[in-house]
């Protein structure tokens, strides 16, 4: 991309993106994996909602929409405990959604099914997690988190199936996730993992870890209980779980001159101990969605414009105003990906302006504006999906002209 380039031509670079990526069967595509055509963070899940957004706004016919949404629902769909937001049934229903949002009507014999099949595969989840906290153990962050778990779950039944019982059911899990599990003796979060950020036992997080992102970590279901308490979509216990996360997520932050921060996570003798820097600090990474200062203040945004925390709320705005201006922490920036990149940095600004109001807003606008600048600086990532991807940026520089008709966003928890 071409550093000389302005907002106005966001559009234009995104076109070229999805021009790049018009043919699904492509030689450079990896459409000989298995999972390529159910992905939305590496596979044409992504890239389809790409196409999807161009035909809604009248920039590319939707024949080029429909053939790669071909290829997304003409294999078995995965379901079951191995899916997530971002893979298998509510990847693919999410694509299918918003192709039906622009053409109503349209493919609902495809998705009318996958609709059923997540909504009984969160109620599988949600009775596991029951189970497994009524034996008084730790979860895995896969059982959670909004990637592979179960507020990457409630995202998407957020927005396509609000009625149903499996949000609720999702959201009640997620409560009572924040209750205290007693370990040896010692009181832990109900979030707390026994093993390290890869998902594994690990040798350097010998007693396991506390993660505070918005993909893998609490602020995830902090985000979803947050959002759907807001909506006043509410079950026992939601109030005082956002609560709870949010004064665990507050004994963690840290107050430097160059503003707010919370560790990427904690280790079990860092949670004993408390020193004064933990190894994980979050002032030496990126302000990042996946991880980081800038994703975990918009999930505390959210929490304090739930609980009507005004204070919360100015505190969580300047958290995100000093992660996206503070030159240390942009130097750590290094591709325009939406997962740890300047178009996710955008987005999040942009959501979080539209929920506030006055000289924040203002200025947390003119952020994102300068974040997908500073994306258009960076080279287009070869990884064609939406996460760590092509079709991510070129959604994200989409988004700034209007607001998206797949609303697509939602599936980062940030609005």
């Amino acid at each position: 991309m071409n550093a000389d380039l302005t907002s106005d031509t966001a559009v234009e670079v995104a076109v070229e993106i999805a021009d790049r990526l018009a043919r699904p069967d492509d030689a450079d595509l990896p459409s000989d994996q298995p999972w390529w055509h159910q992905s939305l963070a590496h596979g044409a899940a992504g890239v389809a909602l790409l196409h999807i957004e161009l035909a809604a706004a009248g920039i590319r016919p939707f024949d080029r929409a429909h053939e790669w949404l071909a290829v997304v629902a003409g294999k078995p769909v995965t379901a079951g405990a191995s899916t997530g937001g971002f893979y298998g049934a509510p990847a693919v229903a999410r694509a299918l959604a918003g192709a039906a949002a622009v053409r109503p009507g349209a493919y609902r014999s495809a998705l009318v099914p996958l609709v059923r099949q997540i909504a009984a595969d969160a109620h599988a989840r949600v009775d596991k997690a029951h189970t497994r906290m009524d034996a008084g153990m730790l979860p895995r962050m896969a059982e959670f988190d909004t990637i592979r778990g179960l507020a990457g779950l409630g995202a998407y039944l957020l927005h396509h199936d609000p009625d149903g019982t499996a949000l609720r059911g999702v959201l009640g899990a997620l409560a009572r996730l924040t209750q205290p599990v007693l370990i040896e003796g010692e009181p832990l979060p109900g979030w707390w993992t026994l093993t390290g950020p890869t998902g594994r036992v690990d040798d350097e997080f010998p007693g396991g870890h506390g993660n505070f992102g918005l993909a893998h970590g609490i602020s995830g279901p902090l985000a979803l209980l947050a959002q759907t308490l807001r909506r006043g979509i509410t079950v026992d216990g939601q109030r005082e779980a956002v609560e709870t996360i949010c004064t665990w997520l507050d004994s963690w932050r840290t107050d430097r001159p160059g503003g707010h921060r919370w560790p990427y996570m904690v280790t079990r003798d860092e949670a004993r101990s408390r020193p004064a820097h933990v190894r994980h600090s979050g002032a030496s990474r990126r302000p990042s969605w996946c991880y980081g200062t800038a994703g975990i203040a918009r999930a505390l945004h959210l929490a304090a414009l739930a609980l009507g925390d005004a204070a919360r709320r100015q505190t969580a705005e300047e958290a995100l105003v000093s992660a996206v201006t503070d030159p240390t922490q942009d130097a750590l920036v290094s591709d325009a990906s939406l997962c740890h990149g300047y178009a996710g940095l955008a987005r999040i600004t942009a959501r979080a302006a539209t929920d506030t109001t006055g000289s924040a807003a203002d200025r947390l606008q003119a952020l994102a504006t300068d974040m997908l600048h500073r994306a258009l600086t960076e080279p287009v990532p070869d990884d064609p999906g939406v996460l760590e991807g092509a079709a991510g940026v070129g959604l994200a520089l989409l988004a700034a002209a209007s607001e998206p008709a797949t609303a697509w966003d939602t599936c980062l928890l940030i609005t």
